[in-house]
């Protein structure tokens, strides 16, 4: 079960989050200030973070969202520039929370520093390699494919599919079986950047060039100069920013906000989307050139439901993987349990499946059965 840190010395902004959280089925802690939050990220591995800006938080390794009640883009700035994922004001919009949370699960976490560290091992905290891709279905053979052929060559590459279907996975295989696997992979969540920022996340700044900027920054296309560049939800961009990115690729150079100098850059873009693109094009919120510019290859990832027959294999995986983080044995699961999970829908993909197997392996007893999926896999 995903648990979630809320630090904010408000008792009743503390009470309606809780409530919210736990009704959304998250396990979750509550801390009034950065002593009690650092002593509970000592006893507790968190997977997310939820903290007002006025307290200031050790790095833990662990997604940050931030919460304020400053709505200036000044504080939207330096909570991005402090390592938060997100900037939510307040009072706190419910959908959108949900939505900032789910994106910092999906999102891998870097591992701690030594001295937070020392206390226990994150349960978030793993290689950025690319995991194994699980599963011998025919429509899971035919995106190993489409990566073994797509992978050596430098076009760009649009994956698409539903929230929780492993994007992120292909993006990442893609880098790995490229000449750049040895160059930087830096990933960029366009969705979870305010608009006011994006243009800096993507290419820097330099001193001076807004109020908090004190030094200057190389962007995520600088970072990523002869690797990788991954814009996952590039379909939640606004025209603004994706009339820039549409220029970065189109010259392959980039200029850092406040600076009137090009700087080339040499990068390979895969985007990610859940939404129709073409639609959206329809509607006029996406532009047509980038899309053709960004879909020169298309990799569609299938929704659990359409390759339910991977679903053993991924179980097994989740079983033995999850007990090693919580460093127990493998707990085995019988063949009504199993084929009982075949059956249902899964609307979360992949990434529901993970966290049911978590929900399980938390609370049944020396096996799963069916009963425990009956009571616990809804």
């Amino acid at each position: 079960m995903t648990k979630v840190l809320i630090v904010d010395r408000s008792k009743s902004v503390r009470n309606i989050l809780r409530e919210r959280l736990e009704y959304e089925g998250f396990a979750t802690e509550a801390a009034e200030d950065e002593s009690s939050a650092a002593e509970l990220c000592q006893r507790v591995p968190f997977d997310v973070i939820l903290s007002d800006t006025g307290c200031r938080l050790p790095d833990t390794g662990v997604p940050l969202i931030a919460l304020s009640a400053d709505s200036s883009v000044d504080s939207a700035i330096e909570a991005v520039r402090s390592g938060a994922l997100d900037f939510l004001t307040k009072p706190i919009d419910m959908n959108r929370l949900m939505q900032s949370i789910h994106r910092a699960i999906e999102r891998p976490a870097a591992a701690p520093p030594a001295a937070a560290n020392s206390g226990h091992r994150c349960r978030r905290a793993r290689a950025a390699a690319a995991e194994e891709i699980i599963g011998t279905s025919p429509e899971i053979e035919h995106v190993r494919r489409l990566i073994d052929k797509v992978a050596p060559c430098e076009a760009r590459v649009l994956v698409t599919g539903e929230n929780g279907t492993g994007k992120e996975l292909v993006a990442r295989w893609l880098h790995a079986k490229s000449r750049r696997a040895a160059a930087p992979f830096v990933e960029v969540n366009c969705a979870a950047i305010p608009s006011e920022l994006i243009e800096s996340e993507l290419f820097g700044h330099e001193r001076g060039a807004f109020t908090s900027a004190i030094k200057q920054r190389k962007g995520k296309f600088e970072q990523a100069d002869g690797g990788t560049l991954f814009m996952d939800e590039i379909g939640d961009m606004s025209l603004a920013a994706q009339a820039k990115v549409l220029r970065a690729l189109q010259e392959n150079r980039i200029s850092r906000v406040g600076s009137d100098r090009d700087i080339e850059v040499d990068v390979r873009v895969i985007a990610a989307t859940n939404k129709d693109l073409r639609k959206e094009i329809e509607k006029g919120n996406f532009r047509e050139d980038l899309y053709h510019r960004l879909a020169v290859i298309v990799v569609r990832v299938p929704a659990l439901r359409d390759h339910a027959g991977d679903i053993p294999a991924l179980v097994d995986h989740f079983i033995r993987t999850i007990a090693d983080e919580y460093g127990t044995a493998p707990k085995p699961i019988e063949r009504q349990a199993l084929e009982r999970l075949q059956r249902m829908p899964w609307t979360g993909n992949i990434r529901e499946l993970h966290n049911v197997i978590e929900r399980l392996t938390i609370l049944s007893g020396e096996r799963i059965t069916e009963e425990d999926v009956k009571r616990y896999a809804v």
